[in-house]
């Protein structure tokens, strides 16, 4: 039955959790640089952070209905607090790397960690079959929302820097971020009973032969998508905008609130285009473009210029995102969300770990704009190859549009 109650809370939960990796995705890559950390050490850290909130989606895809979807929750969030302070108040490169790991700092500045694997597989409960690409679209909204203010407040601290120190500012702003961490985990406490998962039993979780084909395809492809997004991760961007165009965090910031402004109304637009054409098709169809508009961005020579292209990719970046997690809930079975939310997110989490140390030293062997290129054409590659995979299998709304909708 939909719970509200559960829903709304999920929804605020993500939306300071956001809010923070918003923050991050502006702060980390500059307060990186500032620390005089170079681009490989800088994609070292990133990719450490990465690494961190790998593992935590291993542990949730695994054994994440058994330890509880509510424990996990409360438990993710005081971890990333713990880690974020840690960086916040340290200098050297190795405490640094240990701080990102631990806090499963995420600089990609889009929350992609292993609490969103377990709302997701909470969210599809809380409405109707018919309402779930709907839901879907409304927690992206908030998601957007919270990074674009998180983006914009980074360059907030920087407005009281006194004496000369610019650490103290940063330092400031990636502390605020740890905090917001930890309190979107404890208002994890209060989701009730219905948010819990059905007993799974001691084997874990039993997949269909349905289901095990639809997630070894859709994974393989999704591991291509997120080396590609590895590669375009926001701190990275922030250094190319910062390093070519020498603006400062507060541009930057104002930037990257335009970005996920847009991201957040291209969402309520993805659910109503899928309502029209499919799920699939929205996914494609709106994702090749916004690659397209990213290469333009490497070799534009003015920021203002740059900036634009940059929004109009923005714009349509994320169209993708509510609609493919909707897809994939609604092609496995209620029981195995968790798992399949899990798997999904791992392949993703684990091509962003690889990727920014390769994509720090491409910016200093070649050129800042290289893994903006290289990005865009992986991702390019990946939503043909998944158009050609899953245009015939449909959700149950498309099977049935006129019916009354069921898995």
């Amino acid at each position: 039955m939909p719970n509200l109650s559960d829903r709304r809370l999920i929804y605020v939960a993500t939306f300071l959790r956001a809010l923070a990796t918003g923050m991050l995705g502006v702060l980390l890559g500059v307060y990186l640089a500032r620390l005089g950390f170079s681009p490989t050490e800088i994609g070292g850290v990133l990719a450490a952070g990465l690494a961190g909130a790998t593992l935590a989606v291993l542990v949730v895809t695994l054994a994440g209905d058994r330890i509880g979807r509510r424990r996990l929750l409360v438990g993710l969030g005081l971890l990333a607090g713990i880690g974020g302070l840690g960086v916040a108040t340290v200098s050297g490169f190795s405490a640094v790397l240990a701080g990102a790991l631990i806090g499963m700092l995420n600089g990609m500045g889009r929350d992609r960690g292993a609490s969103l694997v377990l709302e997701q597989a909470i969210l599809p409960a809380t409405v109707g079959e018919g309402e779930r690409t709907r839901a879907f679209a409304w927690y992206n909204l908030l998601q957007d929302i919270g990074h674009a203010l998180g983006a914009l407040a980074a360059g907030v601290p920087s407005l009281w820097a006194g004496g000369g120190d610019e650490l103290l500012p940063l330092r400031v702003g990636v502390g605020v971020c740890a905090l917001l961490f930890v309190l979107s985990g404890l208002l994890c406490l209060g989701l009730g009973p219905a948010a819990q998962a059905r007993a799974v039993g001691g084997e874990g979780v039993r997949l269909s032969p349905q289901s095990r084909s639809v997630l070894t395809r859709i994974s393989a492809l999704f591991a291509l998508d997120s080396v590609a997004g590895g590669f375009l991760g926001a701190a990275l961007i922030s250094y190319f905008f910062f390093q070519r165009f020498g603006v400062d965090e507060t541009v930057i910031g104002a930037l990257f609130f335009g970005a996920r402004v847009l991201n957040a109304l291209s969402h309520l637009a993805a659910a109503w285009l899928a309502g029209r054409i499919g799920l699939v098709n929205t996914m494609v169809f709106t994702h090749i473009p916004s690659s397209l508009l990213l290469v333009t961005v490497a070799f534009a020579e003015d920021f203002w210029l740059a900036a634009l292209l940059f929004l109009l990719r923005e714009g349509l970046v994320e169209m993708d995102v509510p609609t493919r997690q909707s897809y994939v809930m609604a092609v496995v079975h209620p029981e195995e969300r968790t798992f399949a939310s899990g798997v999904t997110h791992l392949v993703r989490l684990g091509g962003w770990a690889v990727a920014p140390t390769f994509a720090g030293w491409l910016m200093g062997a070649l050129a800042l704009g290289t893994p903006l290129v290289v990005g865009a054409g992986m991702k390019i590659t990946y939503d043909l190859l998944l158009w050609r995979a899953f245009r015939h299998l449909k959700p149950p709304e498309e099977r049935n549009p006129q019916g009354p909708a069921g898995t």
